[in-house]
């Protein structure tokens, strides 16, 4: 480790040029990213790359940027590299991640894994889960997340990390949390109305939660429901004025399957979007996710005038899922993000799926006449819906992109070296994205404070990060074989 004035090493085996100098909190004092191709505001407003890019940081803003060198500070070579804002994630469950991964697949629920996750692990346990899992989104570029935790105990987890590992984040524990979710969800109309007492103090206790985080800080509260299925009227009432009170807005399960629509429309005579924004869930900042079962008549002008975003999980079916309507969203004209989900937390590789499942999907579709418009996603729509169209809906309109007095939030990627470029800078950087994964990115920092450093995780020891949550891991796959879960 370094001193006070320098924080960690971050120099890796293969890169022997000095280290940025940092400060006490972390933050750089003079640092100079050059030679970039970087994702800079074109003269009309559309972003677009701009090869040879230098970019000045200073604690925690981007202070100067432009074609060229800029003399000064500590200088880092970005050549062959794309230098893109901090990556957002409109959804995440951060927790549920790894304990998931490579179970869901085999075809079964991931129900009975989070619950242990929930129940059977103690703060230190969740923790080191949660570490796990909000490091690898930071390697893979994903600086700013959009959290629904589990359950407010979740949500209290993540904040803990978060604040160690200096990543950004609106977070809120689930309403119903796992611990009640499932009765709630597939029962009947009656299992509602007496979930009803109890889902209300849930609510008053993330909104207690929310307040204690305050903001001024990286990490924010947010209101989170479950979805229009596992609410009434009241407790979205509730939501509603808790939301006005932080200001900080909703994040929901949107029509997430035929049954969600079917219900809502049974119980209230309105689509899930229609009723949640009656109940004035959509007054502010709002982040749905999957939307898989919208009318796209009725709720896509209610997203586009709420300035809603809609954010598409292509791993939220764990690898191989199925598609999301990505295509019919943009030719609806909503605006639309790339959210982790769980299962997965690669940033890049998430970005590159949405856009090959999207392109797929867009193709079947194009030919039936029946059915919605459909438009081909594009890379640059992805990167766009990960940077200034999240950050514009949260508010935030210093974060998502790379210009002078914003959040010091960068990401930077080898798009020329191998299997991701051909051993030189290449003219179409974004188009390289298709072959990258989290491995390709070179430096991540958030408010100025790097956390990878030439290609190495930084923050923490990687190695102790890795241990701890593999050893939560091996409990609750133990816990599995023991209940015979795998046969």
């Amino acid at each position: 480790m370094g001193s006070a004035l320098s924080g960690p090493d971050f120099r890796s085996p293969d890169n022997h040029a000095r280290r940025p100098a940092t400060r006490g909190d972390g933050r750089v004092i003079d640092m100079v990213l050059r030679d970039a191709s970087a994702w800079l505001d074109g003269p009309d407003g559309v972003p677009e790359v701009v090869h040879g890019v230098s970019v000045r940081i200073e604690g925690n803003l981007v202070v100067e940027v432009q074609r060229g060198q800029i003399a000064g500070g500590d200088q880092i070579d970005l050549t062959g590299q794309l230098l893109l804002p901090g990556l957002i994630s409109g959804h995440t469950h951060v927790a549920g991640g790894s304990s998931t991964r490579g179970l869901i697949e085999g075809g079964r629920s991931y129900a009975r894994p989070l619950e242990i996750v929930e129940n059977e692990l103690d703060d230190d346990q969740l923790d080191a889960l949660t570490a796990y899992n909000l490091a690898e989104l930071l390697r893979s570029g994903c600086t700013a997340q959009v959290e629904m935790s589990m359950s407010l105990r979740q949500a209290r987890s993540y904040a803990r990390v978060a604040e160690r590992l200096g990543a950004r984040g609106w977070v809120g524990g689930m309403v119903p949390g796992i611990g009640r979710l499932f009765p709630i969800w597939f029962g009947n109309d009656e299992d509602l109305a007496a979930s009803e007492e109890a889902t209300l103090a849930e609510i008053g206790d993330n909104l207690d939660f929310a307040r204690s985080l305050g903001r001024s800080g990286l990490v924010q509260g947010m209101m989170t429901p479950h979805a229009a299925d596992t609410h009434t009227p009241r407790t979205l009432a509730v939501i509603a004025s808790a939301a006005v009170e932080l200001g900080t807005g909703v994040h929901t399960h949107l029509s997430q399957g035929a049954r969600e629509t079917e219900t809502i429309l049974r119980r209230w005579g309105r689509t899930p979007t229609q009723w949640l924004s009656e109940a004035g869930l959509l007054e502010g900042p709002f982040f749905g996710a999957h939307f898989t079962a919208p009318d796209w008549d009725v709720d896509a002008p209610i997203l586009r005038a709420a300035g809603a975003v809609y954010s598409t999980c292509p791993s939220a079916g764990g690898a191989g899922g199925a598609t999301q309507p990505w295509p019919e969203a943009i030719a609806a004209g909503v605006a639309v993000n790339i959210g982790i989900d769980t299962h997965s937390n690669d940033m890049i590789e998430n970005l590159k799926l949405a856009v090959l499942y999207g392109q797929a999907r867009a193709a079947l579709l194009s030919g039936n006449s029946g059915g919605p418009a459909v438009e081909a996603p594009t890379v640059h729509k992805a990167v766009h819906g990960c940077t200034a169209i999240a950050a514009d809906a949260l508010e935030r309109p210093d974060l998502g992109r790379i210009e002078r007095g914003a959040a010091a939030d960068l990401v930077a990627v080898d798009v020329s070296g191998f299997l991701v470029g051909s051993g030189s800078a290449p003219p179409e950087p974004l188009h390289n994205l298709l072959y990258a994964n989290g491995q390709a990115v070179r430096l991540v920092m958030t408010d100025g404070r790097p956390q990878v450093f030439d290609g190495v995780f930084v923050t923490e020891d990687p190695d102790r990060i890795v241990s701890e949550g593999g050893r939560v891991a091996q409990i609750i796959w133990s816990r599995l074989e023991e209940e015979g879960w795998f046969t």
